[in-house]
């Protein structure tokens, strides 16, 4: 630890504690995740997965691996620095939780690609919730808390179905699939999406059972045809009988939603996991091209930009400044940017504003982001 100075605790687990610290050689604020080991179990097969496949996933939408640490006592992982989580910065700057509609278009465009990048490079994360998407201060989301990913490839493997978070855990994952792969990462964007539109989960079940119920209410029950198409697909998953709930229409459920953004919603939360649009074409449909307003990572109209890639593009590209925005979306508590549209302009008036304003808690102190401590 001789090269990183230790500073405030973050959160702390029953896995891991998680601190704020800052390098000594290069003087760039840190996240160190202590990872505390057992004598007798040694390192745990958490840890090992999560630093193997960080390794590998280099990405600006996803949390940075700087260096790992290892002594006979604990394991530290050195992360970029990400000041919040999405749950918090809902909290903080929704409307009871709801982002203005260029926010969650933004960061649902940027969820996107962090995820199409580890499919892409055969990982599933196999837990995304607000909780463990993290936000910096330029207006970037990275998918953080890699504990329970996992490689996949061909043949498929066989995985545990204890994995997600209850609220957003696909239908398949909830009946027992064990042969599950991109599709329930999909599934958790898609319930992330309407978090983000609505500011509360969409499905909040207390058991399995109960979460099923919840989904089902929304986006019906299978009809037997496609039970059974599902279970020749999924032979490990257990056949139950459930109400016969009707479709909902997402529009009477999520009002403010516009009609682009409710047919993604619609194409990612299929209950049959084999009708779930990929990670990749989501980011190619017209709900991320519709935008009239340059935003961050995200097209700015019909054919003005080429298609979504993985290179993050420039805040507003090569267009003119972005217009004059509402003065609650250019600074927020502790100097964050609060809108990704305004960095450059709340850049410029953070140079100008350098005192503190009285009475705003001390930087990053009270909303710590969440680095996955369990």
């Amino acid at each position: 630890m001789s090269n990183y100075i230790q500073l405030e605790k973050l959160g702390e687990g029953t896995y891991a504690t998680v601190y704020k610290g800052r390098s000594r050689t290069t003087n760039e604020i840190v996240a160190l995740k202590e990872i505390h080991l057992d004598a007798e179990e040694g390192t745990p097969s958490t840890a090992i997965r999560e630093i193997s496949l960080m390794k590998e996933l280099k990405h600006v939408n996803i949390v940075r691996l700087h260096d790992v640490i290892h002594t006979e006592t604990k394991l530290v992982l050195i992360f970029e620095y990400c000041e919040q989580d999405l749950k918090k910065y809902m909290d903080q700057n929704g409307d009871r939780g709801a982002l203005p509609p260029d926010t969650v278009r933004s960061f649902m465009f940027q969820l996107l690609k962090g995820t199409a990048f580890c499919h892409e490079n055969q990982v599933l994360h196999r837990d995304l919730k607000p909780q463990n998407l993290l936000i910096n201060r330029k207006g970037e989301l990275k998918l953080g808390d890699f504990g329970l990913a996992r490689a996949f490839g061909v043949p498929v493997n066989t995985f545990s179905n204890e994995v997600v978070t209850l609220w957003y855990r696909a239908p398949d994952v909830l009946l027992g699939s064990r042969t599950y792969s991109t599709s329930i990462d999909v599934w958790s964007c898609g319930c992330i999406f309407a978090e983000m539109i609505s500011g509360v989960p969409l499905f909040r079940g207390r058991d399995n059972q109960d979460q099923l119920l919840h989904i089902m209410r929304i986006i019906g029950t299978p009809n037997p045809l496609q039970f059974a198409k599902i279970s020749k697909e999924t032979p490990e998953i257990q056949q139950k009988q459930f109400p016969n709930y009707p479709r909902m229409p997402f529009h009477t459920v999520l009002p403010k939603a516009s009609p682009q953004a409710l047919d993604l919603l619609e194409k990612l939360l299929k209950f049959d996991p084999a009708e779930r649009i990929s990670a990749a074409d989501a980011l190619a449909h017209p709900y991320f091209s519709s935008v009239q307003t340059p935003m961050y990572g995200v097209p700015s109209g019909p054919g003005s930009m080429p298609p979504p890639s993985f290179n993050f593009p420039h805040p507003h590209g090569q267009q003119q400044p972005p217009p004059q925005m509402p003065q609650q979306y250019t600074r927020g508590m502790y100097g964050t940017i609060q809108h990704p549209v305004q960095i450059a302009q709340a850049q410029a008036q953070a140079q100008q504003q350098a005192q503190p304003k009285p009475g705003v808690a001390s930087q990053y102190g009270q909303y710590p982001p969440n680095y996955g401590t369990r």
